[in-house]
């Protein structure tokens, strides 16, 4: 267990234990066995039997890349991908409003879900009758490392979680060995009606950071901040960047937004950007072309 008196904090209601294990990067020996601390805390011992219910949709694909499909016995609406997979997998419903009493008939033995994606009173109430509640919040982008491994090591798939973490440092080494370009500051919108951005603490932040762009200052301190389109806002930045996820931005969002703002705006696949686990392999070449591209 983690010693008494470790630095936490609080996110929308969940502890969150400081150092290694609040990126998954923990494990420790008790005995023969080796257990795996998840990002708060948690101590998994490995299990091959494990029936799953993934309620985040980037981490079902994961798992299902590590070869563990046939252990995920549920998975949200929103879990698309690899999509011939999932089709056979069991939809439970949304990532905050899940089908308790369906998940209760598919009596798994592992929860796995995510801070940002999944509310806490839900996790709660699931774990009223799953033994093993594995949560995840990976913040940067080699926290993809550690989340692969904690997802092989769980659920006995660590020989495929370590070649999966190979390819992964394929891909980051070619994003470092780009020439650095200049530093800009964007915004990078993800909702309109009201209009909501990302934090620096965020995931998607800490990826363009990768290439050297940063966030603007926002007077709301949420992790995804409401905002308006004021000259203070518009002063610190060099352009725009509206996300296909969640909400559906397009073309036409962006020609409208250029017109009003008088600032570079460009619509980006919001999957490259957001999903950590298999697709991130896919978002660092993403980035790189990003960068190379530039605004």
């Amino acid at each position: 267990m983690l010693e008494e008196g470790a630095a936490v904090q609080r996110e929308k209601g969940w502890i969150l234990c400081a150092g290694a294990c609040f990126n998954h990067k923990l494990t420790i020996q008790t005995g023969s066995k080796m257990k795996f601390i998840d990002a708060i805390g948690n101590e998994h011992e490995a299990s091959s039997e494990a029936r799953i219910v993934s309620l985040v949709p980037s981490i079902t694909e994961l798992l299902c890349d590590l070869g563990l499909a046939p252990r995920l016995v549920g998975r949200t609406g929103f879990c698309i991908h690899p999509q011939a997979i999932v089709q056979t997998i069991a939809k439970i419903g949304g990532t905050k409003d899940v089908n308790i009493d369906k998940i209760r008939k598919l009596a798994p033995t592992h929860l796995v879900v995510n801070i940002d994606e999944n509310e806490k009173p839900t996790v709660a109430a699931l774990a009223e009758f799953i033994p093993h509640i594995v949560v995840t919040h990976p913040l940067k982008v080699r926290d993809n490392l550690a989340l692969a491994r904690l997802m092989g090591g769980i659920f006995c798939a660590e020989e495929k979680a370590e070649t999966w973490c190979r390819d992964f440092e394929t891909e980051y080494a070619a994003l470092a060995a780009l020439p650095k370009g200049k530093p800009l500051t964007i915004l990078y919108c993800i909702w309109q009606d009201p209009w909501m951005s990302v934090s620096s603490a965020t995931y998607i932040a800490n990826m363009l950071a990768e290439i050297g762009w940063k966030m603007p200052q926002f007077e709301d301190a949420a992790r995804y901040p409401r905002f308006q389109w004021d000259a203070a806002l518009l002063d610190q930045i060099d352009g725009v960047l509206l996300s296909s996820e969640p909400y559906r931005f397009t073309d036409a969002h962006v020609d409208a937004l250029e017109k009003q703002i008088g600032k570079p705006v460009q619509l980006v696949d919001g999957e490259m950007m957001s999903w950590y686990g298999s697709r991130s392999t896919a978002g660092l070449r993403y980035l790189r072309q990003l960068a190379q591209a530039g605004l």
